[in-house]
């Protein structure tokens, strides 16, 4: 038994066997117009053709190509014979579909690789904010070379008080007490301290730059790793020889070298 279907779009008419129609769930493609159509929903009774149509389908160009190379029975033969082992003719085979899975892989690897570069360069923040991430980006710096450092933010530190008075116990000694907050809500590295003395003429008549090693004091190494946590004072207290300085006045401020 054939069956007849017919393109909606150009209005071609071709014969099929039940077994070619149910080869890909009804799904076909026109030999004429490569529109893809349901075969299923397009079958017209024989003799019963819709308006303007012609009485006796047409067979496609390409379809008898098709069988010609294959040498397969025509669509327009009858009987069961013809639908046993029918082969699927041209044109209901489906549009190729394009094959997209290639280029997805190859823009999610982009995009990741993109991710990681710029999270590699804000690795000191991301490290703060979330110190669970610094074991991983410690990991890749020590395949890529690089260091994960704590943020400086010069900014977010601020001196909370600070105080120049002469030591009761040593000729010429000076005593520096301070506090210093870090005011982000993330650690950050210790800074630098500059110390200036100043005259009577408020000209700065000596400096000193001090790192973290030299007023942090005992476990300053633990201490400057782990850095200054977030909203965290520092208290420091530091002995200065001003041997032969007429200073009078002082100036101190924070800074990263």
């Amino acid at each position: 038994m054939s069956l007849t279907t017919r393109c909606p779009t150009c209005g071609t008419a071709f014969r099929v066997q039940p077994a070619q129609l149910s080869a890909r769930g009804g799904k076909v493609r026109c030999g004429k117009c490569s529109s893809v159509f349901d075969g299923v929903a397009a079958l017209v009774a024989e003799g019963g053709a819709p308006q303007a149509a012609p009485a006796e389908p047409e067979p496609s160009p390409q379809l008898a190509l098709f069988e010609s190379a294959r040498r397969l029975p025509a669509l327009a033969a009858t009987g069961d014979a013809a639908n046993q082992d029918a082969a699927v003719p041209e044109f209901l085979d489906e549009p190729p579909r394009p094959k997209r899975r290639l280029v997805w892989f190859l823009a999610s690897l982009l995009g990741f690789v993109a991710l990681a570069a710029q999270s590699l360069q804000y690795r000191n923040e991301i490290s703060a904010r979330f110190p669970d991430a610094r074991l991983y980006f410690v990991s890749a710096c020590a395949l890529l070379a690089c260091e994960v450092k704590l943020p400086r933010s010069p900014k977010l530190l601020s001196i909370e008080s600070s105080a120049l008075e002469m030591d009761g116990r040593r000729e010429n000694v000076i005593v520096l007490s301070a506090t210093f907050r870090n005011q982000a809500p993330y650690s950050q590295e210790y800074p630098a301290l500059e110390l200036a003395l100043k005259d009577v003429r408020d000209q700065v008549v000596a400096r000193r730059v001090l790192r973290p090693a030299d007023y942090l004091g005992a476990a300053a190494g633990k201490r400057i790793a782990r850095g200054i946590e977030g909203g965290a004072d520092v208290a420091l207290r530091i002995h200065f020889d001003i041997s032969g300085l007429s200073a009078v006045g002082y100036e101190m401020k924070l800074f990263f070298l």
